[in-house]
């Protein structure tokens, strides 16, 4: 149990925590697939509890890792419609009128559909290993039609190696997490800070450009 109180990612922690238990392996599933449906709710919080909660004996480590990694793989398939329902050529109209906004031009978009086409499996694999990069990568594979079999084995190869380690670290660490979420708080701060950042300078830079 964490201290009540604290920070909010401490609060956030127990209610993961608490949620899990209440809700066993269901529940990281359900979470698991909200984390790609909507990513501010991180894997990186929802995978080492459910390892915690593994190593008091409440669940297995096994079923943690497969409720993990089925919840991931479902919440990939909602970006991957979007992405083929979308396709190539209205995404590239849209970030012709509205791109600046994100600093994504029609070029940009040409490239990065380049790119996949070359490197796509390896590109969802990948993917699925980076945060932030999860819901894109599922998105962009839906905008190059990859035929959804090979997403899915390319995803779910990623998401088991990802949800596998996190999960394998929350058992490992146990009754330490307390100091962990010490330090997590700030390092988040720092890691939020510098994406808002890049986002400004490669903004500025496009605007500059354009």
């Amino acid at each position: 149990m964490l201290p009540s109180g604290g920070p909010p990612c401490f609060r956030m922690a127990q209610w993961i925590i608490d949620f899990i238990q209440e809700h066993g392996y269901l529940g990281i599933a359900l979470l698991m697939l909200l984390e790609n449906v909507f990513p501010p709710l991180p894997s990186e919080f929802i995978m080492p509890f459910g390892g915690f909660v593994s190593s008091q004996g409440e669940l297995s480590l096994v079923g943690v890792v497969l409720a993990g990694t089925a919840g991931s793989l479902l919440g990939t398939l909602p970006w991957y419609w979007v992405g083929w329902r979308i396709g190539h050529d209205r995404l590239r109209v849209w970030t012709g009128r509205h791109g600046r906004w994100l600093a994504v031009s029609a070029d940009d978009v040409e490239n990065a559909n380049h790119w996949f086409e070359q490197r796509g499996g390896r590109a969802v694999f990948l993917g699925r290993l980076v945060p932030g990069l999860r819901s894109v990568i599922s998105a962009l594979a839906g905008v190059a039609a990859m035929p959804l079999p090979r997403f899915l084995l390319w995803s779910t190869a990623g998401s088991l190696l990802w949800v596998t380690a996190l999960a394998t670290a929350g058992h490992a660490l146990g009754g330490q997490y307390e100091l962990v979420m010490r330090w997590l708080e700030p390092v988040t701060q720092v890691v939020l800070g510098a994406a808002v950042i890049a986002y400004v300078w490669r903004l500025w830079r496009f605007r500059r450009r354009g």
